[in-house]
């Protein structure tokens, strides 16, 4: 999923942060990339029909079914009938962000709107997929992790209180690891509000943290150094960075902005220092791949291809060829992911079962041999 969650001010208290890097960090506000995607798409099959811009409008909003979009494009529509350039009437709707405006902007001067427009679309649908392989890996888990979390509340909290009272009741010695169940029971009985707060502090707290710039530094860095995790942390932002800085480049901007922009798509800030020094770098008239290269958090492929792209003038395409490249890489590697915690989840739930049960029966088994 693209995250684009860092508030204005983060942003401005962030060193070298950009107007166009503000603007961009909360660009589908109450409106989903893929109401975006299928409208941005349905826009160009109409423009390429030779339907009027201002006719297509009036049917992209009475067929958009979010509220916000449709009010929008009725907005967007008038503004443009009353003979405001289309990328003035997104940027003022409000809805759109400015990586959007930048692009139909550039597509209207050049008079190439529904190329521009068909690439938006087919950018903003790699990022559906992208973000739906992400969120798969991380569902699964979770629903695995709250069944065992129910299961194991119910054996705690309900069944073994009942059990707890026949075995108290036997007044014979109990194994160290009953005990030691009997008296997670009891408190987590008896102090289960404190666990609650405790938890919602550390959320609530992490969130703090995570929110200030050493805080989120030392969390990118932590998540690209993680086993098996981090790989598929690196591929995801790499295949954003590739993706979205091939798409900026072949709508006509500068390379400077798509560097911004792409930069905050891929959303890691360990990464994106690598890409501040090679924005730097190309404002000395240097290359862009030889600080990614420098930085080391780059794979050679990446810094190969965009180096042979600015070489042969084809920076658009090789980054294009690097991003089908690593989505194919993601999604590999989140089947392997999901494959290899599935059996791992169910492992861990199972083992814990076991322990309560063996726990609660192993005495009355023992008092069973013993009255034999």
């Amino acid at each position: 999923m693209t995250d684009f969650t860092e508030t204005a001010e983060d942003a401005e208290a962030r060193p070298g942060a950009s107007r166009l890097e503000v603007k961009i960090r909360n660009p589908f506000r109450r409106v989903s990339m893929l109401d975006l995607a299928l409208l941005t798409r349905q826009a160009a099959t109409l423009i390429g029909a030779g339907i009027p811009l201002v006719e297509g409008l009036g049917a992209l909003a009475e067929q958009a079914e979010n509220p916000r979009l449709k009010a929008a494009l009725g907005q967007v529509r008038d503004r443009v009938n009353e003979g405001t350039a289309f990328a003035d009437a997104l940027a003022q709707s409000g809805l759109f962000p400015e990586l959007y405006v930048s692009m139909v902007r550039a597509g209207e001067a050049g008079g190439a709107l529904e190329r521009v427009l068909e690439r938006l679309a087919s950018y903003l649908e790699s990022q559906v997929r992208l973000r739906n392989k992400v969120g798969s890996i991380v569902i699964y888990p979770l629903v695995m992790l709250g069944f065992a979390t129910v299961v194991v509340g119910i054996l705690v909290t309900v069944v073994l209180p009942q059990i707890t009272q026949l075995l108290l009741s036997l007044d014979q010695p109990l194994p160290f690891y009953t005990r030691w169940i009997i008296a997670l029971s009891d408190f987590v009985r008896s102090f289960w509000w404190a666990i609650a707060v405790v938890a919602a502090g550390g959320f609530f707290g992490l969130r703090k943290v995570l929110r200030t710039r050493r805080g989120r530094e030392a969390w990118d860095r932590l998540s690209l150094r993680l086993p098996v995790v981090g790989r598929v942390v690196r591929l995801v932002a790499i295949s954003r960075f590739t993706r979205t800085l091939a798409t900026l480049l072949a709508g006509g901007l500068p390379i400077t902005r798509a560097l911004d922009a792409a930069r905050d798509v891929a959303d890691n800030s360990v990464l994106g220092r690598a890409i501040d020094r090679a924005r730097e770098s190309i404002t000395e008239g240097q290359s862009v791949a030889q600080p990614l290269r420098a930085s080391g958090e780059f794979p050679p492929l990446v810094t190969h291809m965009i180096e042979v792209g600015e070489r042969s003038g084809e920076l658009e395409a090789m980054l294009s060829k690097v991003a089908d490249t690593y989505d194919e890489q993601v999604e590999t590697s989140i089947s392997r992911l999901t494959a290899l915690l599935e059996p791992m989840l169910i492992l861990v739930m199972v083992c814990i079962v076991i322990v309560i049960i063996l726990a609660t029966l192993v005495p009355l088994l023992n008092l069973t041999s013993s009255l034999g």
